[in-house]
């Protein structure tokens, strides 16, 4: 990393550290309480709130939420730990979540995000966006999978860097701030995120997150968290009610500008390449968003009332799960619906019957396994927006 790349802007500068072992690090500045955005960014940004609007709307006449938010979640978790590398895709994760299998790491690394983020939004009624939500959240984003062994719910006290496999400091693309720096721009990260400055809510969230990545204050985690923390805020601040946005999923369709516009905030001082960028997810992935949950919606509805017709509690019960998890087994509706084990074959075959579910081809132990399939085509979809993206 050199200092000339990294000249002092708006937003911090790259200078040598002290110390007999100096080196050069990027030290950030106050994050700007007023930002004014260019007029050609103004339409995208009504064009973002709008949607985000009606997908708040949804979330608020949301049949069942807590059933119908879980396939959403998990598409962020998805999409988030992948652009850190994971392979696992929601379709695995519903697979093992029927067959109670040992989940592999990068499962493991996508149900441990969901975890943080459900008790995230649970607590942020009490707990502001704070150094204590940050802590704890990141414990559980990384408590029992890889990167455990680095310290998960702390912030670093050694210096971190950036770059390819086998940089060193020395030649890191990107080294954040030194370990006795990081309070102070954190505790201004901290202002911040509870503040209401002179700029759209939007552009707030999206400074609080790159502001996030360029402190960089633990030493894993910190790209899992830093998105996390871009749907917390709305949540926080009133603008969703769940976390129904999945934005990982735009990101992660243009990793690379993603990249290159979180640098060009710190070599250059220009925050707009990450705002557009940041502005264009909320705008897609809110379209998508509302559209699969109407499918979403419009499928649970249809099934419930072929399941009435069984006259059945226990199948309307089924529906919802299916909803939740659409490949079930008998071991998961036994457990799911306490019922005993020949019950559950029977529901599953009646709404087998009924065209519901269709048997798909036996687990790794022999367990029948059956699929939604209209479900699993609207959950698993790449893309329901169906705008430029």
């Amino acid at each position: 990393m050199e200092s000339a790349d990294f000249p002092c802007t708006t937003f911090g500068e790259a200078r040598q550290t002290i110390g007999p072992h100096a080196y050069i690090a990027y030290f950030p500045a106050p994050l700007p309480r007023s930002f004014e955005l260019p007029a050609r960014l103004v339409p995208l940004l009504a064009d973002a709130e709008a949607a985000l609007g009606r997908l708040a709307g949804v979330g608020q006449v949301l049949p069942n939420p807590h059933l119908l938010i879980r396939p959403y979640l998990l598409r962020e978790a998805v999409a988030s730990t992948m652009i850190e590398g994971t392979q696992a895709s929601l379709a695995e994760i519903f697979e093992l979540g029927a067959a109670g299998e040992q989940p592999n790491a990068d499962v493991e690394e996508v149900l441990a995000y969901v975890d943080a983020m459900e008790w995230a939004v649970t607590e942020a009624p009490r707990l502001p966006l704070s150094n204590r939500m940050l802590l704890e959240t990141h414990r559980r984003l990384l408590s029992g999978v890889r990167g455990a062994e680095r310290r998960p719910g702390e912030f670093r006290t050694t210096q971190n860097w950036i770059g390819p496999p086998g940089s060193t400091l020395q030649n890191a693309s990107f080294v954040p701030p030194p370990p006795d720096a990081l309070a102070e721009a954190l505790a201004d990260w901290e202002r911040f995120a509870n503040e209401e400055p002179d700029m759209p809510l939007l552009v707030q969230d999206a400074l609080l997150h790159v502001q996030f990545e360029t402190i960089h204050p633990f030493l894993d985690g910190n790209g899992r968290l830093g998105r996390l923390m871009l749907v917390l805020f709305l949540i926080v601040r009133g603008r969703l009610t769940a976390p129904l946005l999945y934005l990982s999923a735009g990101i992660e369709h243009q990793r690379e500008r993603y990249y290159a516009a979180l640098r060009a905030t710190r070599t250059e001082g220009d925050a707009l390449p990450w705002i557009e960028l940041f502005l264009e997810a909320v705008r897609s992935q809110s379209i998508d968003a509302v559209r699969r949950a109407e499918k979403i919606v419009e499928l649970r509805e249809r099934y419930r009332r072929q399941a009435t017709e069984l006259g059945s509690v226990n199948a309307l019960q089924l529906v919802d799960l299916m909803c939740e998890n659409p490949i079930v087994t008998t071991r998961l509706v036994e457990a799911r619906l306490g019922v005993a084990r020949p019950t559950a074959l029977r529901l599953l075959r009646q709404l087998a019957d009924a065209g519901l579910l269709e048997e798909a081809a036996q687990g790794a132990r022999g367990q029948r396994r059956y699929v939604a399939r209209e479900l699993m085509d609207v959950v698993t979809a790449d893309n329901l927006g169906g705008d430029d993206r």
